[in-house]
């Protein structure tokens, strides 16, 4: 990447349209209206889908309509790499982060809560030494795959009838590759089927980059990267749950585990509102297991309220896009337990006023760890500039 190499660095002052968290497809749109059609796009996305349910599908094999058309496979690839590429946490980190408070006059639920992080940094490696230096690198590779897609309409009689696309889109395979500095900074490239997501943050402003989005800024309170705090940063994520409460336990898998829950606050969330779209809730769920102490799940669901036009009125759509990752195989990186794979499940949900009409899609990653670095030689705050030339005309 332009930004790691000794070459002189320069900041990009020029104000960038918001970074929408889902999935967009410029097609549409010219470069004067991106911020005011990003919405506009996704709903594109559900068209596309409803467009193929129309059409009737060889129940010997689910994909064979949808392999004739090559665009809607481009828009399942951008889908993907929109929604699983590099989603941020749904939490800005605390400004003075502590993992140690006065347990007097506070709810059971906080303190529990209090108590489980704990008992995850300790788990994790984090209360024996400095949480794994002063910056990190890692490595790793990815296969993604949209598997489903379901379309329910309402009949003539009043029934809703759903139709499922099945799976239909290939396995994709990837890479990508991570730098973090500070709990604030940090900088991602992946590349899957031939396509390249670019994202950072130098403390201040978070960006992404894509061929055909351009780059677009993150609105609202700086918030880390959701792919590191999957057991790469313990320390971030203990620091994303210091307001948690304790749900209980819940068994996954075979692990039974104690629910953290914590919501990004009103005024975090009114910031991050853009054009149409308002963003009701942002909610992250942490599972730790009861016997390693290790977090083996993160869960986050996100919903969104967009006000539409039609031709006589005007409504609203909601989208709500839930990620669920499973999180495994830990090994010791110099001290510290990091996650080296894992699983993520994300469902984008369309809805509207009208119950009966829905679309759902679910799509799925597969991601392993191949290396860990701590301590970096060589890497500053110059590596998380914004590049120039990724802003040139």
């Amino acid at each position: 990447m332009g930004t790691r190499t000794r070459r002189k660095q320069s900041w990009y002052t020029q104000t960038l349209t918001p970074l929408m968290e889902g999935p967009v497809d410029p097609e549409m749109q010219d470069d004067g209206n991106k911020k005011e059609s990003s919405w506009e796009a996704i709903r594109e996305w559900f068209r596309t889908q409803k467009g193929l349910s129309l059409s009737p599908i060889n129940n010997n094999s689910p994909t064979s309509n949808y392999s004739n058309f090559p665009a809607a496979k481009r828009q399942d690839l951008r889908l993907l790499l929109g929604v699983l590429g590099c989603p941020l946490a749904p939490i800005p980190l605390p400004i003075h982060p502590t993992h140690h408070i006065r347990l007097e006059d506070i709810p059971i639920e906080t303190s529990s809560a209090h108590y489980i992080i704990q008992q995850y940094l300790a788990a994790a490696g984090c209360l024996k030494q400095r949480c794994g230096g002063k910056n990190m690198y890692a490595a790793g590779s990815v296969k993604m795959l949209c598997c489903e897609t379901e379309i329910s309409r309402g009949s003539a009689k009043g029934k809703s009838m759903v139709k499922s696309l099945g799976t239909r889109s290939e396995e994709m395979s990837g890479c990508f590759v991570v730098w973090q500095m500070k709990p604030e900074m940090w900088s991602l490239e992946l590349v899957v089927g031939g396509n390249k997501v670019i994202a950072g943050s130098d403390g201040k402003t978070v960006w992404r980059h894509t061929s055909w989005l351009g780059t677009h800024a993150a609105k609202g309170p700086q918030r880390p990267l959701r792919r590191i705090i999957q057991g790469l940063d313990p320390k971030t994520t203990a620091s994303l749950f210091a307001k948690a409460q304790c749900l209980g336990e819940k068994r996954i898998g075979d692990e039974d585990c104690f629910v953290l829950k914590v919501c990004a606050d009103r005024a975090a969330v009114m910031e991050r509102n853009e054009g149409p779209a308002e963003v009701m809730r942002h909610v992250l769920y942490g599972y730790f297991s009861q016997k390693s102490g290790l977090l083996i799940y993160l869960e986050d669901s996100h919903l969104t309220r967009v006000q539409t036009q039609g031709d006589n009125a005007c409504g609203c759509a909601y989208w709500e896009t839930t990620i669920g990752s499973s999180i495994g195989d830990y090994r010791d990186v110099d001290g510290v337990m990091i996650a080296h794979q894992g699983r993520s499940i994300a469902t984008v949900f369309q809805f509207g006023e009208l119950s009966m009409q829905h679309s759902r899609s679910r799509m799925e990653e597969f991601w392993s760890i191949d290396d860990v670095v701590f301590n970096v030689q060589g890497l500053s705050i110059d590596s998380f500039i914004p590049p120039a030339d990724i802003f040139d005309p």
